[in-house]
C-alpha cells in the first residue's frame, strides 16, 4: 500500500508512524516544501522515501496534512493526478470552503473530508508521536459523496488507528469547531499576549506563574502558519464565538465592579458542570 503524505509535521508524521505500525505492507512517501522536514522524517524513520507532488499518481492513499489555505489551493490538482482507485483525505480544521472548492470536481468521489480532532502544541516531524489518534474523534463530512469502496478503505485506516467516527455536514462542523477548538486557541494566544506585555514592566510575573497558567497558555505555542488560515476560513463563526465570549467576560467584569461575588460564585458553580461534559476526555 503506497501512502503519500503531503505535509510531514505533527499531524502527517503521526499518521505515518501509526499507519506503518498498523499495516505491514504500507510504504510511506513524504511530500513537504521543507527539505529539512523531509530529511528529519527520513532520519527518524517516519517516512520511507521522499516524493514530489507529481508522483501521487502512484498512490493508493494520499493524506493532506498542511494548513487549510494550502489544502484548498492544491486539492484539485491532487485529485487531477491520482488514479481512480486512490483515496484522498485531509486532516484540516475547516471543511466548508474545501468541500465547496471540489464540489464539482470529476474525481470528487475519491475525496473523503475528514478532521481528526487530535494534536499537540508542537510542530514539525520531530513532534510526531505514535497513537496520537487513538481514542480521538474523527469528524467525516459529506461521506455520501465518496465512493463506497474508498469509504471502506478510509474507515479501515481510521479503525486500526483507534479513532471514533462522527458524521457531520461541513457548515455544522465549522460552526461547532469554532467553539470547541478555534476559540480556545484565540483565548490562549491573547492570554499569552496580555501577560507578555505586562511582563515588560513586572519582571517577576513569570516566576510566579504556576501550572494553571502553563496549561491555559499551552495552545499559544501552536503554529501561527497553521492557525491564521483557519481563522480566515472560519471567520464568520469565529467572530460569532468571540462576541459571545467577550460578552461573558464583560459580564464577569461588571459583577466584579459591583462586588457581586455571590453571583460570581454561582456562575463558576454552574460552569463546573463542564467536568461532567468532558469526563473521560484526555
Amino acid at each position: 500500500m503506497n501512502v503519500f503524505i503531503i505535509g510531514i509535521g505533527l499531524i502527517g508524521g503521526s499518521f505515518a508512524i501509526d499507519i506503518k505500525a498498523a499495516f505491514d505492507d504500507a510504504k510511506i512517501y513524504g511530500i513537504d516544501e521543507s527539505e529539512e522536514n523531509l530529511n528529519t522524517a527520513l532520519e527518524l524513520g517516519i517516512i520511507d522515501k521522499k516524493a514530489t507532488g507529481d508522483e501521487v499518481d502512484g498512490a493508493d492513499i494520499v493524506i493532506i496534512a498542511i494548513p487549510v489555505d494550502a489544502t484548498v489551493a492544491i486539492i484539485s490538482e491532487v485529485l487531477d493526478l491520482v488514479q481512480d482507485d486512490c483515496l484522498v483525505f485531509d486532516a484540516g480544521s475547516t471543511k466548508k470552503k474545501l468541500c465547496e472548492v471540489i464540489a464539482n470536481h470529476h474525481k470528487r468521489r475519491n475525496y473523503l473530508a475528514s478532521h481528526p480532532i487530535a494534536g499537540t502544541e508542537f510542530s514539525g516531524p520531530q513532534a510526531a508521536i505514535a497513537n496520537l489518534y487513538r481514542g480521538k474523534t474523527n469528524i467525516i463530512c459529506e461521506v455520501e459523496k465518496t465512493a463506497f469502496k474508498l469509504q471502506e478503505r478510509g474507515m479501515e485506516i481510521f479503525s486500526r488507528l483507534g479513532m471514533r467516527i462522527r458524521y457531520m455536514d461541513p457548515i455544522s462542523h465549522d460552526k461547532h469547531i469554532a467553539y470547541v477548538s478555534h476559540l480556545s486557541h484565540i483565548s490562549s494566544f491573547m492570554l499569552g499576549k496580555t501577560v507578555i506585555e505586562k511582563e515588560k514592566n513586572e519582571r517577576d510575573i513569570f516566576d510566579m506563574a504556576g501550572s494553571g497558567f502553563a496549561s491555559t497558555v499551552r495552545l499559544a505555542k501552536s503554529s501561527p502558519a497553521m492557525w491564521a488560515p483557519i481563522f480566515r476560513q472560519n471567520k464568520e463563526n469565529v467572530i460569532e464565538t468571540l462576541e459571545e465570549y467577550i460578552a461573558n467576560l464583560e459580564q464577569f467584569k461588571k459583577l466584579m465592579e459591583e462586588d457581586n461575588f455571590d453571583e460570581i460564585y454561582k456562575e463558576m458553580e454552574d460552569t463546573n458542570h463542564i467536568k461532567v461534559i468532558l469526563k473521560g476526555i484526555s
